[in-house]
Parts: structure tokens; C-alpha cells; sequence
């Protein structure tokens, strides 16, 4: 019989976001001039820990909120309204969250969710570039007595700069075995750089990790195999969630400028940019897009509660097959949402004239923001994946990989 351990079924989602929607008007404000700065949001970050955010998916027994997987990313898609790079950052850590979620081991569930409850955050670490091929892992870690040390380089390391910990996919240098290690920020053997040179998402903190000989406490190194099966759906809808938000900011932004705006074409149709049927078709467009997105985003998340459920359920076929929707669900919602988002974060200019290419106001930054977004797991090969199980039944792989192919130099 499976083991009955408390489970986040799911709350009560206007008394919870009640609770953050002043923080996230707090970390709005500022979302701007972060951008135009590159400000790291240290200060926001802190907001959300000392608000709970990172426990809401913490069972209600654990002092979390219960939260169901369609709150959290409806709640993620109301974060990156107000600053499209929080939820990214926050990606790691609540992809951890979830592999203790699915967790049988009722001690380890524990420490990490009262660890979680006190504000911790866990970045990430499993992206290696450089000379490393497809199935290669650079990252080593090795036996000490009863704990571990570990040493590499990993990059794209989001949320990292800001955690307590960080979620690193290593391999275990006696065995060969893939591992995930928790390695704790907090040691002189971890160092972790801002050095993420994109156009969008800039303040992540999407930067390098390197490990030189640090400390994994006992406990902290366990299989990768063990690891929570829609993890690939899971990361995804982190990425929908944020530009749902993207397109909801969008939104609010054209409104906004459209509403102020003074200046009129003499080719228009109105003494005012405000009451142009052209322009507010645009304006409307815009916000039916935004629907869209952030629909299809939370819509997404549901095959991926089922197969949270499900992993206690003891029904194997319908964990299966929980796995498989979330899979693809996620996917070809990405194909779709990106798509409706970049079309809204480029026609609001269409509405607002060459004054909306003002540097000051960055409203430029929604379509870096977005097409930086849309381009993390790329659109094709999902798109072919779905295409591939509509057609001949094809199970989606459930983790994927990048590297050098084997006939790179």
C-alpha cells in the first residue's frame, strides 16, 4: 500500500494571493529602474523569503501553504507582471521543492520543508558549457568519510547568486554514478558570478558556479534516477508562467502609454490616441493575447498535479500516464504561448509610434524579455515531439540534455 504522507492538494487562492499581491506591487516599483541599472533584485528576493513565497508548495502540515501546481504558477504568472525575472530566478528552487514533494522518505521530506519554511532558497547548478559532449558531466563528487566534496564549474546558474543552496547535477567520481548534490552557498569553496551576457532576463542571476573541493553535507548526494519524473514539464511551466507574465505587463503597459498619450496622427481616426478604434483594437488584441497565455499557462500545470498525486496513488499505469500529459502539455502550450506573447510584446509599438522606442521607458525590455524566454528548450523539437505522439503514439523523453555533438571539434 502506498505511504500516506501529507500532500499539497491545493488552498484557498484569493486568501493566498492576497497575502503576496502587496509585495508584488512593492517589487513592481522598482522593476524598472532594475532594468535600466542591472540591478540585481537582492532586496525583492527578500521580500518574497520573508513573506513565505518559497513554502506556498509546503504542505499545510509543514507550516507551507498547501498550494496546488496550478496556484503556484498562476501566483508565479502574477510575479512576473510585476518583474518578469523573479520567477526564473525562482525556478530552482521550486523545482526542489517539488523532488521533495515527491520524496518517500518522510525525515529528509521534513528537513528540507522546515529549511524551506525559514526562508531558504535553493538556486541551480546542471548546465555545463564549453568542450562537454551530450551524456558528459565535468562536475565530480567524491567520498569523505561519511559526506562528499565536490568540484567543477557549472553555468547558467539561475537563482544561485541569491540561495542558500544550490541544486547540482555532479557525478559521482567512484562509481560514475549520476547524482544530485544540495551544496550549501554558504562555504569559502563556492563562488558564484554575474556573468550572463544576454539581452533579456538580465537580472536572473543567470551566472557561473564553480565548486573548488566543497563540502556536501551527509545525505545530500542522491540519484539522479530518484529524481521527481515531470521534472522537463515542470521547468517549462516556470518559463510559461513568466511570459504569461511578460504578456500581462505588456498589457498594462500599452494601456497605460495609450491612455496618456497627447499626440495624434493626422492620419487617425480620433481627436485622441485614447478613443482611435485602431489603436485599441491593437490595445485589445494585445490583451487577448495576455488572456490567452496566462489560460494556457495555469491549464498546463494540471497534468503535472495529477502526476504529483498520483506518485502516492499506487496506481502505476496513472502515474504513467500523468507523466506523459504533463509532458506533452507542457510543451505544446509552449509552442503556442511563445508565439502569442512575442506577436503582443511586438505590436504594442504599433499602437504608441516611434516614441514607444524611448530608452527610458524599455518598453523594448518585454519582447527581450520574452523571446529570451521562448528561447530556453527549443520550440521545434517540441513541436515535433507532440507531433511524433500524435501520430505514432511515441512516449515524450522525460529528460534531455545539451552539449557538444560527437563529431564537434
Amino acid at each position: 500500500m502506498a505511504q500516506q504522507l501529507p500532500l499539497s492538494t491545493g488552498t484557498d487562492y484569493d486568501r493566498l494571493a492576497a497575502r503576496f499581491r502587496p509585495v508584488f506591487a512593492r517589487i513592481a516599483e522598482g522593476a524598472l529602474d532594475r532594468e535600466r541599472n542591472r540591478t540585481l533584485p537582492y532586496e525583492p528576493i527578500g521580500w518574497l523569503k520573508a513573506a513565505g513565497f518559497g513554502a506556498v508548495r509546503v504542505p499545510k502540515e509543514h507550516g507551507g501553504d498547501g498550494a496546488s501546481l496550478p496556484q503556484l504558477f498562476q501566483l508565479l504568472v502574477e510575479l512576473a507582471t510585476a518583474d518578469s525575472n523573479l520567477p526564473q530566478a525562482l525556478r530552482g528552487h521550486f523545482a526542489f521543492v517539488e523532488d521533495k514533494l515527491n520524496s518517500h522518505d518522510a525525515a529528509d521530506r521534513a528537513l528540507w520543508f522546515s529549511r524551506f519554511v525559514e526562508g531558504q532558497l535553493v538556486g541551480n547548478g546542471w548546465t555545463e558549457v564549453g568542450s562537454v559532449k551530450i551524456g558528459e558531466v565535468i562536475t565530480k563528487v567524491t567520498p569523505d568519510g561519511d559526506a562528499w566534496r565536490i568540484s567543477g564549474r557549472k553555468y547558467y546558474t539561475t537563482g544561485s547568486i541569491f540561495a542558500d543552496w544550490i541544486d547540482t547535477y555532479a557525478q559521482r567520481s567512484d562509481t560514475g554514478a549520476d547524482v544530485i548534490a544540495a551544496v550549501s552557498t554558504r562555504q569559502p569553496g563556492v563562488s558564484i558570478a554575474d556573468d550572463w551576457d544576454g539581452f533579456g532576463q538580465r537580472t536572473t542571476g543567470s551566472g557561473t558556479a564553480v565548486y573548488e573541493n566543497a563540502e556536501v553535507a551527509p545525505g545530500h548526494v542522491t540519484p539522479f534516477g530518484e529524481r521527481f519524473r515531470y521534472q522537463t514539464a515542470f521547468y517549462q511551466l516556470v518559463l510559461l508562467a513568466t511570459l504569461a507574465g511578460i504578456a500581462r505587463a505588456a498589457e498594462r503597459d500599452i494601456a497605460h502609454e495609450v491612455r496618456n498619450r497627447t499626440r495624434i496622427f493626422s492620419t487617425g481616426n480620433a481627436d485622441s490616441v485614447a478613443r482611435d478604434p485602431q489603436i485599441l483594437q491593437v490595445v485589445g488584441e494585445v490583451a487577448a493575447r495576455a488572456w490567452s497565455a496566462e489560460v494556457l499557462a495555469v491549464r498546463a500545470a494540471e497534468p503535472a498535479q495529477r502526476a504529483y498525486l498520483a506518485r502516492f496513488g499506487g496506481d502505476a499505469a496513472a502515474e504513467k500516464q500523468a507523466n506523459i500529459d504533463a509532458e506533452l502539455e507542457s510543451g505544446k502550450a509552449q509552442v503556442v504561448v511563445a508565439d502569442l506573447v512575442l506577436r503582443a510584446t511586438t505590436d504594442l509599438f504599433n499602437a504608441l509610434g516611434a516614441s514607444a522606442a524611448s530608452g527610458p521607458k524599455a518598453l523594448d525590455r518585454h519582447w527581450r524579455n520574452a523571446r529570451t524566454v521562448a528561447s530556453h528548450n527549443p520550440l521545434i523539437y517540441k513541436s515535433r515531439i507532440a507531433g511524433d505522439h500524435a501520430v505514432n503514439g511515441t512516449e515524450p523523453p522525460y529528460v534531455w540534455q545539451i552539449g557538444a555533438g560527437k563529431g564537434a571539434n
